[in-house]
């Protein structure tokens, strides 16, 4: 039996195959709310929104907003300060101070999180008791890992139900367990910089991929160009020789996180950094040139096309 469902979800749309009861495909999505409520900025009443609103003060959180904060340290160190879950204040400087279907057509009044620094090293978690606290003056974004690591948990759930294998997909970060409903590993199609023709098709049974590119979520403020994609060490939108990064790794955060750190650090640095970790990419330069990092290919099961 397999059973899918495709709907809205973290600002994106989802999609979760489930080779196995149907009505896993129905938890994967109550799951994804589920998250969504405990994660979003955008809600007041999320948990990231009161460590946000409690900065310097231990606050109470779910374990899975543990797990946030934790990996999101952890990814801080391995990429080298490339990815900063602190960057809610650029982030907001930016223009991206509402969900991007907001961000583009609506006028910006202040904020009180422009004036944010950035502090991810000084991030407390205390997993006996369950807490998180913020120094104060910082301020925690989950952009650029929370699709990822919600597609993590939301497929080891549907695995751990007893399911065959998942699929789950969050605007293209998505995580792959066990095996397809025709019996095959999972294939996906790569289409990093967003033109309609996938670049490669790659397979994957237990593993992830997940896409970023500076070329779809873009606004204009005083006449200058903006994207999603925040330089930690400049505070404003990325300006790197690459434009978008599909990255294979074994877990979607991972995944998330080294294709927005590839875009922050360049073509060479960012190679390099995916390299390190043990995960693969495809990199799209300014000029729309591929670059698949050493050992790529070995995922591909049909021949890269580009179109003409």
């Amino acid at each position: 039996m397999a059973a899918e469902r495709r709907f809205r979800a973290m600002g994106t749309d989802a999609h979760v195959v489930v080779h196995g009861d149907p009505l896993l495909a129905e938890l994967a999505e109550a799951e994804i709310a589920r998250l969504e409520q405990l994660w979003s900025r955008f809600r007041a009443d999320s948990e990231v929104s009161a460590v946000n609103a409690s900065a310097g003060r231990w606050v109470g959180v779910s374990p899975e907003t543990v797990e946030l904060f934790d990996r999101a340290v952890l990814a801080h160190v391995v990429t080298g300060g490339r990815y900063d879950p602190t960057v809610l204040g650029a982030v907001v400087r930016a223009g991206y101070d509402r969900t991007f279907d907001e961000v583009v057509r609506l006028e910006r009044s202040a904020d009180p999180f422009s004036s944010l620094r950035r502090g991810a090293g000084d991030i407390e978690i205390d997993h006996a008791a369950s807490a998180v606290r913020l120094p104060e003056g910082v301020g925690f974004d989950p952009g650029g890992i929370g699709k990822g690591l919600a597609a993590d948990l939301v497929a080891a759930r549907i695995d751990a139900e007893g399911a065959a294998g998942a699929l789950v997909n969050l605007g293209g970060d998505l995580r792959a367990i066990g095996y397809g409903p025709d019996g095959d590993d999972w294939t996906v199609d790569l289409d990093p910089a967003a033109t309609g023709h996938a670049h490669a098709r790659v397979v994957l049974d237990h593993g992830a991929v997940a896409t970023s590119t500076t070329l779809r979520r873009r606004w204009t403020i005083a006449g200058a160009e903006r994207h999603h994609v925040i330089d930690p060490a400049a505070g404003t939108s990325a300006a790197s020789d690459v434009v978008a990064a599909s990255v294979i790794a074994a877990r979607g955060w991972q995944a998330e996180v080294l294709a927005k750190a590839a875009i922050v650090a360049g073509l060479a640095d960012g190679a390099r950094l995916i390299a390190s970790i043990g995960a693969h990419a495809l990199l799209v330069d300014t000029h729309g040139g591929l670059h698949p990092t050493d050992g790529f290919e070995r995922f591909v099961t049909t021949p890269r096309e580009v179109p003409s």
